[in-house]
C-alpha cells in the first residue's frame, strides 16, 4: 500500500509539472534604443554585460532579428497589436500628451495572456499614448490607459524621459501628485512661468545639443512645456531603481501563478542619467553607463527569478526596440567618449534609418526547461510575438484587427533555424528582407540626419542589396539584379495592399 501510494503521489507530482510546463511565466525586457553592438554577446568588447550574457548563454542568441521601425512608438504598436503601425494613422513617435493608439475592443498581446488565465503587468515606458482624444487627464483618472487593452496592473512613464510629462503613472493614477498643484501640459505653446532650457541655460546639469530646451525637470531640458506637479516629479537617477523594484515586486506577488509582464526599460534612451553607483563607471561617458545600469536590471530579474525558483519555467524576451542613436539631443559626450565602441556592430546605419542598424536588434529567447542553448540565424520579426505567444498558451486572436501577426513559435524556441519567409520594416521609407536579400523602396528624404549623424538610408533610386555578402549594404545591386528587385517590390506592394 505504502509503495502504491508513493507512485501516485509521483504521478501526480508529474501532472502537475507537466501542468506548469504547458503555461510558462514570460517576461519580456524591452531596452530603449539599445544597438545590435552595444552588448557583449553580440560583440561588444568596450562594456560588459553578464546578466544579458548569461540569457545569451542559456538561451537562443538570434543573429537576424528585427522591429517593424527604426522609432519606438510604432515598434511597440506592433510588437503588442501584431498590426504594423504603419497601417494606422498617427503611431509616429508620439508626444507626450497623445491620446491612446491601443484602444479597447482589439486583440492584444497581454490580452492573449489574460485569456490563458495569466496575470499581466506593464512596468516601465509606455510612449502608446493615455487617455481619449485630446489626450489624457493627469488630475485625474487616466482612461483609456494599459488597463483597457489587457493588462491587469500598470506603472509607467506616459512618453519617454526627454518628454514632459515627467511623472509616473500608477494603473490610472499620476504618483504622489498633489492635488492643489494640478499638471498642466503642452507641445504647442508655453505655460505657465517654469525656466526653460533655452532661455536658462545656467540651470542645466545636462545641457542640450538639438531640441530638449523646454521645460527645465531636475536640471535636464525636456521637449514640451510643462507646470505643476512638483510633488510627483520624477529623478532620472533614481528611474532604473523605481521601474526594477516594481518588476521585481509584480514577479513576486505573482510567484503561484502564471505571469507576463511585459518590462519596458528607459535605458539607454536620452537622457542618460545613471545613478550613482554606475555614473562614471563605463568609461564611456553617461550612455555606456546606462548600458551597465541596464545590464544591472536584467540581473534583478534574473535573480528573483531564481530566488524564487521559478527561472526553469521562466521564458523571457529580451529585445529593443530600434538601433542606436548616440547623440541624440544632450550633450553627455556619447559621440566622444565611444572609444571604439560600435553600437550598431558591423550594420549601417541606426535608429530612424532604413538601413539595417536601424530595426536588426539583439533578441534573445530563454526558457530553460524548453529551450536548448544555442545561436539562431533564423528571421524573425516582433510583430509575431503575439500569435506565437496565442500558439504556445492555446489561445485565438482577431486576425482583423491583428492582420500581420504570424506564428513562428518553433523558431522563438529555437527549433526552426529558417524563421519567416521575409519581414518588412519601415523609416521613413520601407524596405522588405528575403532570404539573403534586402529592397528598400525609394525616397526623397534626406540621406543623413544632421542632429544624429545618422544614414537615414533613403534614395532616390531603388536599393537592394545582398546581405549574406554585404551585411553592411555598401554595395547596391539593383541594376544588376533587375528580376530579384522586381520580386521584392512586387512582395512589399502585395504586403501593403493586404485588407483586414
Amino acid at each position: 500500500m505504502r509503495k502504491f501510494i508513493w507512485s501516485f503521489a509521483l504521478f501526480c507530482l508529474s501532472l502537475l509539472a507537466h501542468g506548469q510546463a504547458s503555461k510558462p511565466n514570460v517576461i519580456i525586457i524591452y531596452a530603449d534604443d539599445l544597438g545590435y553592438g552595444d552588448v557583449s554577446c553580440y560583440g561588444a568588447k568596450k562594456v560588459a554585460t553578464p546578466n544579458i550574457d548569461r540569457l545569451a548563454k542559456k538561451g537562443v542568441r538570434f543573429t537576424n532579428a528585427h522591429t517593424t521601425a527604426a522609432t519606438c512608438t510604432p515598434s511597440r504598436y506592433s510588437l503588442l497589436t501584431g498590426e504594423y503601425a504603419w497601417r494606422k494613422p498617427g503611431t509616429g513617435v508620439a508626444t507626450g500628451d497623445a491620446a491612446a493608439l491601443i484602444l479597447p475592443g482589439r486583440s492584444t498581446l497581454p490580452l492573449v495572456f489574460q485569456q490563458a488565465g495569466y496575470q499581466t503587468g506593464v512596468v516601465g515606458k509606455w510612449h502608446l499614448g493615455l487617455g481619449p482624444q485630446g489626450g489624457p487627464d493627469w488630475n485625474g483618472e487616466v482612461k483609456p490607459s494599459p488597463l483597457d487593452i489587457g493588462f491587469h496592473e500598470s506603472f509607467i512613464m506616459a512618453a519617454t524621459g526627454d518628454r514632459v510629462p515627467c511623472v509616473y503613472v500608477d494603473n490610472r493614477r499620476v504618483v504622489n501628485l498633489d492635488p492643489n498643484d494640478p499638471i498642466k501640459v503642452s507641445f504647442k505653446e508655453p505655460i505657465g512661468n517654469e525656466p526653460t532650457g533655452r532661455a536658462n541655460p545656467e540651470l542645466l546639469k545636462m545641457k542640450h545639443s538639438h531640441g530638449h530646451d523646454f521645460t527645465i525637470i531636475n536640471g535636464i531640458g525636456r521637449i514640451g512645456y510643462m507646470t505643476g506637479g512638483k510633488s510627483a516629479r520624477w529623478k532620472d537617477e533614481d528611474m532604473a531603481d523605481i521601474f526594477t523594484q516594481k518588476a521585481v515586486s509584480f514577479i513576486e506577488n505573482h510567484a503561484k501563478q502564471p505571469f507576463f509582464l511585459y518590462f519596458a526599460t528607459q535605458d539607454i534612451h536620452v537622457p542618460r542619467v545613471p545613478h550613482e553607483r554606475f555614473a562614471g563607471k563605463s568609461g564611456m561617458g553617461p550612455r555606456g553607463d546606462v548600458i551597465l545600469q541596464l545590464d544591472w536590471a536584467v540581473g534583478k530579474v534574473l535573480e528573483t527569478l531564481d530566488r524564487l525558483g521559478l527561472s526553469q519555467n521562466t521564458m523571457i524576451v529580451f529585445s529593443s526596440d530600434n538601433g542606436p542613436v548616440v547623440d541624440d539631443g544632450y550633450q553627455d559626450q556619447a559621440v566622444e567618449l565611444l572609444s571604439g565602441h560600435t553600437p550598431a556592430g558591423p550594420l549601417r546605419g541606426g535608429k530612424y534609418s532604413a538601413f539595417d542598424a536601424g530595426t536588426r536588434v539583439p533578441f534573445i529567447v530563454s526558457w530553460p526547461q524548453k529551450i536548448k542553448a544555442g545561436v539562431s540565424p533564423a528571421l524573425v520579426s516582433q510583430i509575431d510575438l503575439l500569435a506565437s505567444f496565442a500558439s504556445l498558451t492555446g489561445q485565438t486572436f482577431d486576425a482583423t484587427t491583428a492582420p500581420d501577426t504570424r506564428n513562428y513559435l518553433p523558431a522563438l524556441l529555437g527549433k526552426d533555424k529558417k524563421g519567416r519567409d521575409h519581414v518588412i520594416e519601415h523609416a521613413g521609407t520601407f524596405s522588405v528582407i528575403q532570404g539573403d536579400w534586402k529592397y528598400i523602396a525609394p525616397s526623397k528624404g534626406a540621406k543623413m540626419s544632421v542632429e544624429t549623424n545618422t544614414e537615414l538610408g533613403n534614395d532616390t533610386k531603388p536599393q537592394l542589396y545582398n546581405l549574406k555578402a554585404d551585411l553592411g549594404e555598401q554595395n547596391n545591386l539593383a541594376e544588376t539584379n533587375p528580376a530579384k528587385l522586381k520580386e521584392l517590390e512586387e512582395l512589399l506592394k502585395s504586403v501593403k495592399e493586404l485588407k483586414k
